[in-house]
């Protein structure tokens, strides 16, 4: 195990191996999303309070679960880097922030969207709401933060203990709904009881849930690619990869 890992964090053998895995994810992720879009728009059952309108939910869902799912990535990668000094953690980490933020927007833009007809307004300040927003500003936080240190290791570093830090705004994001009197509904899908959402609408939100992490992971290793070979540009694996490409 720990040998793979070595052998993983070696960035000539991420290059590679990502290479190969980017189609095949950028396919999958193409068909999970049309078959998810179908089962969502068109499969589905009309909501019996909301109508149609709920259907927002296979969109603004999985946003809001990835927005905190690639923090806890971002905030495990940063700490990799930090421990034990992998440089390859730390561009997952920066590749993912990107990703994460536009995640994030998202949520919230489609969360808007959703709000105004059933609760009369674009925006309340939410409990559920407000963590979520938090969530954004940190995102950017780390990019400016990233953006601003010109010093890359002083960068990464910083940008590694602010994700540590913010982490802790996931867990107020998911249990926003529980500890304090809010607007915003409760879980349905990611609680330990038995979802309370009637399975022909928990198909193809889990569909589009799955579709939007394998998203992820295509958009996230394409920018790491990119990011190990502005880092390697001066070793000789980058060289003689670009001396066959011309």
């Amino acid at each position: 195990m720990w040998a793979f890992l070595h052998r993983f964090a070696s960035p000539r053998y991420f290059y590679n191996l990502s290479g190969r895995l980017i189609p095949w994810l950028g396919w999958f992720t193409l068909i999970l999303m049309l078959a998810g879009l179908y089962l969502g728009l068109v499969w589905a059952p009309t909501d019996y309070q909301q109508g149609d309108s709920y259907r927002i939910i296979f969109v603004h869902v999985p946003s809001a679960w990835m927005s905190m799912f690639i923090y806890v990535v971002m905030a495990v990668a940063s700490a990799i880097m930090l421990v034990w000094k992998i440089k390859l953690a730390d561009v997952v980490a920066q590749s993912s922030a990107v990703v994460g933020a536009s995640f994030t927007f998202l949520a919230l833009v489609t969360g808007s969207l959703w709000g105004k007809p059933m609760w009369g307004a674009w925006w309340v300040w939410d409990a559920r709401l407000t963590s979520e927003l938090i969530l954004l500003f940190l995102y950017f936080g780390y990019m400016a933060l990233r953006a601003a240190i010109e010093d890359r290791n002083t960068a990464a570093r910083a940008g590694a203990v602010l994700s540590l830090v913010g982490v802790v705004n996931i867990p107020i994001i998911h249990y926003s709904v529980y500890w304090w009197n809010t607007l915003h509904q409760g879980a349905t899908v990611t609680k330990f009881a038995a979802p309370s959402i009637d399975v022909r609408m928990l198909i193809p939100l889990l569909v589009m849930a799955l579709a939007f992490k394998l998203y992820y992971f295509t958009t996230m290793l394409m920018s790491a690619r990119c990011e190990v070979l502005e880092r390697e540009r001066n070793n000789t694996w980058v060289q003689e990869l670009a001396e066959k490409k011309a």
